[in-house]
């Protein structure tokens, strides 16, 4: 699953190609994006419970990648 170009979709930002772009700091990742980005994934089988993981697991596209990899 390529991260990097799901956020780019739902963002529209290509600064979010970068590994690190930071997602929450710069306001990219907003509440929005997030429930986008989950909807998302859970279609591709991934299930994100945003109550048990650590915000910097979402800090960058880099960091949210490895979280997808752990979890698929």
């Amino acid at each position: 699953m390529d991260i990097p170009k799901l956020l780019y979709e739902i963002i529209g930002d290509e600064a979010v190609l970068e590994p690190d772009c930071e997602l929450l700091e710069s306001g990219l990742l907003d509440s929005l994006a997030l429930i986008e980005l989950v909807n998302l994934l859970e279609e591709e089988g991934v299930t994100l419970h945003l109550t048990r993981i650590d915000r910097q697991r979402l800090k960058t596209t880099g960091s949210i990648t490895e979280l997808v990899k752990e979890l698929s």
